[in-house]
C-alpha cells in the first residue's frame, strides 16, 4: 500500500517510504497509509463505475479519456447555470464570472475574515504610487484611485501591471504592520468587468489560464473575467478555484488572528501574503501547512480546546468547506463529483486522477494523456495522510508556541 501511495504521489524514494515508517512508530502503528489507499481505492472504483466503466478492465488512457468527456459534459451545465443567474440577479449580460460571484455570496459557509484595514492598506499605497496601474486604469491622481477603487481593486490592478520588484517591495513593508492594522470583516469577493479591467486582465488569463487573483492579507480575491471564447472547461477550473480560495483566505485569516500575539506579527504578514501560512508540528521535518491544521479541526469539532485557542480564535474560526459538496449545492448535477478530491485510479503505474480541478485544468489546456495533471489530487492526498497522523498533542503544542514564541520549540517526540 506505501508503494501505491509512493506511485500515485510521484513521491522520492526512499524517502517517502522512510516519512511513513516513521509517523506509524510516532502513532503507534495505526497503519493509516494501509487504510487510506482501502478507502481511497473503494472511492476510486465507485467512480470508475458510476462512469458505465469497469475498474478492473479500463486502461488509464482509456478512464483519462472518460473523465475529460464527464467534466466537458458537467461544464456546459454549469455555464448554462451561471449564466441564468446572472441573468436572474446580476445584469441581461449574463456573465458566467458574476454568476460565480452571486454564487458564492450565496453559499451557506463563514465569511469573516481577519484582515488588513483599508485605512492601512491606503497608508502603504501612498507610500509606493502604482503608477502602471493607475495609467492602466485612466487615473492622474493616487487619491482619485485610492477614492473611486477599492482595496482590493487596487491591489489587483498593481499585481497585473506592475513589476515583481514592486510587489515585493510592498511585501517588504508589510514587515511593520502591527494588529492595531487589522480588522474582523467579511471577505470580499470582486468581479470588475468593463473595458478597461478587461483590458488589464487578458493578458494574465491569457498566460496563466486562470482568472483568480487572491490576496490573503486583505481577507478578498478578484475574479477576472473569462474570454468570451474561453476553451471548455474554464467554468468548473474557475469556480473550483475559487472555492479552494475562499477556504485559503479563511484559514490565513485564522492563522494571522491566532498570531496577533507575537512581537513579529508583521513577518507573519509577510509570510501569509506569500502563501507561507506554515507552523512547525514535531511532526515532521519541515512545516506544516496551516490549513491543514484548520481542515483537521473543521473536521474533529469535538476536540477544540478553548484553554489553547481562547480569546484569540473561536470554534467557528476552524472552518472549512468541501470544494465538490459547496459546488453541488450551486449545481446539483455536479455532485459526482463529491468525495472524489484526493481519489485516483492506479493502474499498472499510471494513475489517472478524478479530482475534479485536474479534470477541468486538463480539458482547459487540451492535455494529452502523457501531459496529465494530477497536482491538486497528489496535494489533497499528501494533506489527507498527513492529516491521518496529526496527533491533538503535538498541535496544541505547535500552536502554544505560536502564542509564545518566547519559548524555545522543542519535537515532543524524536527517532
Amino acid at each position: 500500500m506505501t508503494r501505491m501511495l509512493s506511485e500515485i504521489l510521484r513521491a522520492p524514494e526512499p524517502y517517502f517510504r522512510s516519512t511513513l515508517s516513521r509517523l506509524e512508530r510516532m502513532n503507534g502503528n495505526p497503519s493509516a497509509d494501509i487504510i487510506l489507499s482501502t478507502t481511497m481505492t473503494r472511492v476510486a472504483h465507485s467512480k470508475v463505475s458510476a462512469l458505465g466503466l469497469d475498474p478492473c478492465d479500463t486502461t488509464a488512457c482509456e478512464l483519462y479519456q472518460t473523465i475529460i468527456s464527464r467534466v466537458k459534459h458537467d461544464d456546459k451545465i454549469l455555464t448554462r447555470t451561471l449564466q441564468t443567474r446572472a441573468a436572474t440577479h446580476v445584469s441581461a449580460e449574463a456573465d458566467v464570472v458574476a454568476g460565480m460571484v452571486h454564487a458564492l455570496a450565496e453559499l451557506p459557509i463563514p465569511k469573516k475574515v481577519y484582515a488588513l484595514k483599508a485605512t492601512a492598506f491606503k497608508a502603504l499605497i501612498r507610500k509606493q504610487p502604482p503608477k502602471r496601474a493607475m495609467k492602466e486604469l485612466g487615473y492622474r491622481s493616487l487619491e482619485s484611485f485610492l477614492k473611486h477603487e477599492q482595496p482590493t481593486a487596487v491591489l489587483a490592478a498593481a499585481s497585473l501591471a506592475e513589476s515583481k520588484s514592486w510587489v515585493r517591495s510592498l511585501h517588504d513593508r508589510y514587515k511593520k504592520l502591527t494588529p492595531r492594522d487589522f480588522e474582523t470583516r467579511d471577505m470580499v469577493v470582486l468581479h470588475l468587468n468593463d473595458v478597461k479591467w478587461q483590458r488589464l486582465a487578458s493578458g494574465t488569463v491569457a498566460a496563466k489560464r486562470h482568472n483568480i487573483v487572491s490576496f490573503p492579507e486583505l481577507g478578498s480575491m478578484m475574479m477576472l473575467s473569462i474570454p468570451s471564447q474561453a476553451p471548455d472547461g474554464s467554468a468548473i477550473a474557475s469556480l473550483t478555484l475559487a472555492l479552494h480560495a475562499l477556504n485559503d483566505l479563511r484559514a490565513s485569516a485564522t492563522y494571522l488572528r491566532l498570531c496577533q500575539v507575537r512581537p513579529d506579527f508583521g513577518e507573519t504578514v509577510y509570510e501569509v501574503a506569500n502563501g507561507r501560512a506554515n507552523m512547525r508540528t514535531g511532526l515532521l521535518d519541515q512545516e506544516l501547512p496551516w490549513h491543514v491544521v484548520q481542515r483537521y479541526y473543521a473536521h474533529f469539532k469535538g476536540v477544540f480546546n478553548t484553554e489553547v485557542f481562547e480569546p484569540h480564535i473561536q470554534a467557528h474560526d476552524l472552518s472549512w468547506h468541501s470544494v465538490e459538496v459547496a459546488l453541488a449545492q450551486i449545481e446539483p448535477s455536479l455532485s459526482f463529483w463529491q468525495g472524489s478530491e484526493s481519489a485516483s485510479l492506479l493502474h499498472g503505474r499510471e494513475a489517472v486522477s478524478l479530482n475534479i480541478v485536474d479534470a477541468a485544468i486538463n480539458l482547459c489546456n487540451n492535455l494529452p494523456f502523457e501531459a496529465r495533471s494530477m497536482v491538486h489530487m497528489q496535494q489533497a492526498l499528501w494533506h489527507e495522510l498527513l492529516s491521518k497522523y496529526l496527533r491533538l498533542d503535538l498541535v496544541e503544542q505547535s500552536i502554544m508556541a505560536e502564542l509564545r514564541p518566547q519559548l524555545a520549540y522543542q519535537p515532543a517526540m524524536t527517532n
